[in-house]
C-alpha cells in the first residue's frame, strides 16, 4: 500500500465542531436492559412458586368489602378465617390478561414514552420532607416553592423520562389543598409524563377536572391520560390498605394509569433472607395485579415491586446498599420473566451530602437496576438522606450519571466500518495516529458521551479555573437553569379557569 497523507482542518474548526451539540445522541433514554441476571431460571421459578403458594394458602387479609366481592366474582376464595385466597389459575389469568406495555403520555406528545419490553427509563419518585438548600447548603423543610422549582429544573433534564413529585410541600397543611397544588405544580412547569399520589379517593375526581382544563375540555384527559397515580394498595405483610384500594377504584374509573407499589422492608415487614423477601414481595405485588384484574382486566398498571432494605443493626432505612442493588435488579428480572411492565426503586443514597458516598451508592444501585432491565427506575434523581431529602444539585448530577448508564447499556456495535480496517492501515502508513481522521470524527459523534459537569482537565488547569468540586459546578448549573427556564405550559385562560375552581396557593 502507498502511504497517504490527508490535510485536515485547523484547530479552531475542530474545537468548534467539538463544542457543537452532537448530531447523534450517543446515549438516549430507552436503551435495552436485561444483561444482568442475579437469578437463574430455576431461582425465579422457585420464587414464583413460593409466591403462588403464599397467595393460595395464606392469601390476603383486611380486604375491603367492595374489593372482596369483586375478587370472589373473579375466582378468589374465602378461607373462612378472615382472609381471601387466590388460586394459581386466577393469578395466572391476571398475568396473562395484564397490559404488557402501554404509553405514558406527555402533554407534549414528543415527550411520551412506552413502558414495557426491555426499554429502561429513569424517572423520579419520593415524598421527601426536606430539601438540601442550594444556597445555604443545609437541610430545611421542603416547601411549595421547592416543588415548583424542582419541577421546572427537571423539565430541562433529558434523562428524567417522567416526573413524579419528589418532595412534599410541608407548608400546605390541608390535604386537599396539598394534592391540588401538587398537581398544579406539575401542570404549570412540565409537559413530560407526570405522576402524583392522592391522599384519599375523594380527591381524584376534582383533580381530574383540573387535568381536563389543561387537556382542553371535559373528558379530554381520559382520552389521553398524561398523569399516572402512585398507589400502595398492599400493606406488608400480606394485607390490603382500604384507603389506597379506594383510590385504585377511582383511578380506574377516571382512566388514570397506576403504579401499584409494594414497598416491604427486609427484616421488618418481610423476611430478612433475600430469597424469602423476594417471594413475599412478589406475592404482594401479584395481589395488586389480581385486584386490578378483578376490577377491570388489562387496565394499565406498572408492576412496581420495590424491595427496600433496613440496616438490621439500627432499623434505619438503607437505600444505597448492595442488598438494595441486587434485590431491585432481581425484582426487575422477575417482572420481565413474567412479561409485566416493571418498576423498581434505585439510584437512592443514604448520604446527606453530595460526596463520595452519594456518588458510589447512586452509581451502584442505578447501574444494577438498569442492567437488569427495570422498565421504570423510580427515585433515580435528586433523592438523598434515605429518601428524606432531595437535592437540586443532585438532580443535574444524576442526569449526567444516567447518560453514562445509558451509554453502557447501549453496548458496542460491531460492523465492517466500526472495525476500522482501512482506518488502521491509513494511520499506520500515514501520520501514525488517529487524531483528526474521518473515522475518528465519525466515532466522536456516534460512540462517545461528553459530560458537561464532570471535570476531565489536568490538575493544574482545574486549579486555575477555581478548583471547583462537583457540587459547586452543579449548583452553578442549577441557578443558571432556574434563572433562564421559565416555561408557560398553561395558557392564561387555563390558569384562570383552574384558579377559579381551586385554591391555588402559588402566586
Amino acid at each position: 500500500m502507498a502511504a497517504r497523507r490527508k490535510k485536515h482542518g485547523g484547530r479552531k474548526e475542530r474545537l468548534a465542531k467539538r463544542a457543537a451539540p452532537p448530531e447523534i445522541d450517543p446515549c438516549p433514554p430507552g436503551q435495552a436492559g436485561g444483561m444482568y441476571k442475579p437469578l437463574t431460571s430455576q431461582d425465579i421459578s422457585r420464587i414464583y412458586d413460593t409466591a403462588l403458594r403464599l397467595l393460595d394458602g395464606l392469601g390476603m387479609g383486611e380486604v375491603p368489602q367492595r374489593l372482596r366481592n369483586d375478587l370472589l366474582r373473579a375466582g378468589a376464595k374465602d378461607n373462612d378465617q378472615g382472609r381471601i385466597v387466590f388460586p394459581p389459575t386466577l393469578v395466572e389469568a391476571a398475568i396473562d390478561q395484564a397490559a404488557k406495555s402501554f404509553a405514558l403520555h406527555g402533554r407534549d406528545a414528543s415527550r411520551s414514552i412506552t413502558v414495557g419490553g426491555s426499554a429502561v427509563h429513569f424517572g423520579t419518585g419520593g415524598a421527601a420532607v426536606q430539601v438540601l438548600d442550594p444556597v445555604s447548603g443545609e437541610y430545611r423543610p421542603s416547601t411549595l416553592r421547592d416543588l415548583h422549582q424542582l419541577t421546572r429544573l427537571q423539565d430541562t433534564l433529558a434523562n428524567v423520562s417522567w416526573y413524579t413529585r419528589c418532595c412534599i410541600a410541608t407548608d400546605v397543611p390541608d390535604n386537599f389543598d396539598l394534592d391540588v397544588n401538587t398537581a398544579y405544580a406539575l401542570l404549570k412547569n412540565t409537559t413530560k409524563p407526570v405522576a402524583t399520589a392522592f391522599t384519599v379517593a375523594d380527591h381524584v375526581a376534582p383533580i381530574v377536572e383540573m387535568l381536563d382544563i389543561a387537556a382542553g375540555g371535559s373528558g379530554a384527559f381520559a382520552q389521553r391520560p398524561f398523569l399516572k397515580a402512585h398507589i400502595s394498595p398492599v400493606i406488608s405483610p400480606m394485607r390490603y390498605g382500604e384507603d389506597a384500594v379506594d383510590v385504585v377504584y377511582e383511578c380506574i374509573k377516571h382512566n388514570i394509569p397506576m403504579s401499584c407499589i409494594t414497598a416491604a422492608q427486609a427484616g421488618a415487614t418481610a423476611p430478612a433472607t433475600l430469597a424469602g423477601f423476594l417471594a413475599q414481595s412478589l406475592a404482594e405485588t401479584l395481589a395488586s395485579l389480581v385486584m386490578v384484574h378483578a376490577i377491570q382486566p388489562g387496565f394499565p398498571m406498572v408492576f412496581s415491586n420495590w424491595p427496600l432494605v433496613i440496616d438490621l443493626r439500627t432499623g434505619a432505612f438503607s437505600g444505597g446498599s448492595g442488598e438494595t442493588a441486587v434485590l431491585n435488579a432481581a425484582s426487575a428480572q422477575v417482572s420481565n420473566w413474567l412479561g409485566l411492565p416493571s418498576g423498581v426503586a434505585c439510584s437512592m443514597t443514604d448520604a446527606k451530602a453530595i460526596d463520595a458516598q452519594y456518588g458510589s451508592e447512586k452509581g451502584l444501585t442505578s447501574m444494577a437496576a438498569a442492567l437488569a432491565g427495570g422498565n421504570l427506575i423510580y427515585e433515580s434523581s435528586g433523592m438523598t438522606a434515605s429518601l428524606l431529602g432531595v437535592s437540586y444539585e443532585g438532580f443535574v448530577l444524576d442526569d449526567e450519571m444516567h447518560s453514562h448508564t445509558y451509554r453502557a447499556l447501549r453496548g458496542i456495535e460491531v460492523s465492517e466500518d466500526n472495525l476500522g480496517f482501512d482506518a488502521i492501515c491509513d494511520a499506520v502508513l500515514g501520520e501514525g495516529h488517529f487524531l483528526g481522521g474521518q473515522h475518528t470524527h465519525a466515532a466522536m459523534e456516534r460512540d462517545y458521551f461528553y459530560p458537561s459537569l464532570a471535570d476531565r482537565e489536568e490538575p493544574r488547569t482545574w486549579a486555575q479555573k477555581g478548583a471547583k468540586d462537583a457540587q459547586t459546578v452543579a449548583r452553578e448549573r442549577v441557578h443558571k437553569i432556574l434563572d433562564t427556564h421559565n416555561p408557560e405550559y398553561l395558557s392564561p385562560d387555563q390558569d384562570k379557569a383552574i384558579r377559579a375552581r381551586f385554591n391555588i396557593l402559588w402566586p
